[in-house]
This record gives structure tokens, C-alpha cells and sequence, in this order.
């Protein structure tokens, strides 16, 4: 518990899902947590629940596709606490669809969240941990940032790139005395599920796929996130499934290829003529 006792931390996309549970989380082990998302009033219920449990949280609203929204939200909460120790870039959107209905709008939409509001999220996080000698940014990817994800280029594009700059700055900023981690959930029982973006795919058919699949408790996910961010693991994939792909993948990956040509076939098969 002494990890998290008496920091402050910032959670971006903290009003459901994953980002609500870390929230939770931190909040019991004695953090002080800041709720953001750009559902302010979802945000402010989530605050306003651990504080009534006795936690320490304030709400706030950003939309992580805007900088200069995020740069405040990073310079007005180290400046109210005098310093910030965790950043967790967890906001993020889903869309999924094949690769040939996907329009460049669908791809600029996903881009400006998923990957543009990481960075946005690390380099404002950057800065100010670089100047105080401290810090950990922890930033969400997905299992689709490590291994090939068909029917979700662009999702997996993103989440890619996340992985990819988190393994990066991490070496970079290690003698400077931050600390960065990434995050590569596998299943996860949250409401993207159903705010995914299905593009020419039918969503009823493709729910109806979901009761074969095992999805983890969003707590379950936040408690073995935060142990692994307490570990200073480089890279906290955190389904067993999403292990093992990523195990195949590095040292096997002709193993993996007929399990994800199969994923590719049961969704295509979901997808309707534009």
C-alpha cells in the first residue's frame, strides 16, 4: 500500500471501465485521485463515490484529443499539489471494422485519441516529472498492442504506437528519474463493448459472440495494473490470454497466425455490404 500512499495521481478516462477502477484502486491505497474524462458529470458521480467512502478525489473534465486541455489539466493539478507522481493515460476509443470500409475520418477520429491523447498525456506529464526528479506515467495500450489484430487496423495501429513509445521513453527518461509503463489489457468487462464503433459490421451478431468469450472484473484488471505499476514493469499485459499471444508472438509467432486468421474470418463473416 505504501507505494500509492499519500501520491497524486491522475487518471484520464477515470469515469468508467478500467480508468473508474484504477481510480477505486489508487483511492484505496491511500492516493489522492484526480478523475478526468469528457463525460464531466460521470466523472464527478466517481469522485463524489470515494469521497463518500472516504478517499481522497476530485473530478475533472478533458477531452485528451485537445493539448492545450490536457497541458492544464497536468500544470493546474501539480500546481495545487506540488507535484504529480502518476499519470495514467487510459482514455481511449474502439473502432473496429474492415480495413476496406474504414474512411479517413474513422482513422483521424481514432488516431487523435487513442494515440495523439497519449502523447499529449506523457509529454505534459513529462515535463513537469523531469523538472520535480520523479514520476511514473503509466499509458494504456491494449493485447492489440502487441500482437496483430485483424478487422482493427486502425485500433491496433494505435495501440502499437503506444507500446512503442512507452518502451522508448522509458529508457530515455529512466536517468532523469521517471518511470514509464504500458499497459496491454487482453478482455475486459467495460462499457466499450458497447461504445465501439462497428463500421459495416453487425453489432447484434457480433454481441452474440461475446458470452464464449472470458472477460476480466475492470477491479481485477486495476489491482494487477497497479501491482505491476509498483513493480516497475516496462510492459503489464494483463489477461492470461494477452500473456500468452505476446509470448507466442515474440518467440512463436507462426503459432499465433491461424488463431488470428480464424478471428479474422468469424468477424468477417459479421460484415455488411456498405
Amino acid at each position: 500500500m505504501g507505494h500509492f500512499r499519500d501520491k497524486v495521481a491522475i487518471v484520464t478516462g477515470g469515469a468508467s471501465g478500467i480508468g473508474r477502477a484504477l481510480c477505486e484502486e489508487l483511492s484505496r491505497k491511500g492516493a489522492t485521485v484526480l478523475v478526468a474524462d469528457i463525460n464531466a458529470e460521470r466523472a464527478k458521480q466517481v469522485a463524489s463515490a470515494i469521497t463518500a467512502a472516504g478517499g481522497r478525489a476530485r473530478a475533472a473534465y478533458v477531452d485528451v484529443s485537445q493539448s492545450e486541455v490536457v497541458q492544464n489539466l497536468v500544470d493546474e493539478t501539480a500546481t495545487a499539489h506540488g507535484r504529480l507522481d502518476f499519470m495514467f493515460n487510459n482514455a481511449g476509443i474502439g473502432i473496429l471494422g474492415d480495413a476496406r470500409d474504414m474512411r479517413l475520418e474513422h482513422w483521424r477520429q481514432i488516431v487523435d485519441v487513442n494515440l495523439w491523447g497519449v502523447i499529449y498525456g506523457t509529454m505534459s506529464a513529462y515535463q513537469v516529472m523531469v523538472r520535480q526528479g520523479f514520476g511514473h506515467i503509466v499509458n494504456t495500450a491494449s493485447g492489440g498492442g502487441l500482437i496483430p489484430l485483424p478487422m482493427a487496423s486502425a485500433y491496433a495501429a494505435t495501440k502499437f504506437g503506444v507500446v512503442g513509445l512507452s518502451t522508448s521513453l522509458r529508457i530515455e527518461a529512466a536517468g532523469l528519474g521517471v518511470r514509464v509503463s504500458v499497459v496491454c489489457p487482453g478482455g475486459i468487462q467495460t462499457d466499450i463493448i458497447e461504445t465501439t464503433r462497428l463500421i459495416n459490421i453487425n453489432r447484434e451478431k457480433a454481441i452474440r459472440k461475446l458470452p464464449g468469450m472470458r472477460l476480466m472484473d475492470a477491479a481485477k484488471c486495476a489491482r494487477i495494473v497497479l501491482r505491476g505499476v509498483a513493480r516497475n514493469k516496462a510492459i503489464i499485459p494483463v489477461t492470461s490470454f494477452a500473456r500468452l499471444a505476446w509470448w507466442l508472438y515474440r518467440f512463436q509467432p507462426a503459432l499465433l497466425t491461424p488463431v488470428v486468421s480464424k478471428m479474422a474470418q468469424e468477424f468477417r463473416v459479421l460484415r455488411e455490404e456498405p
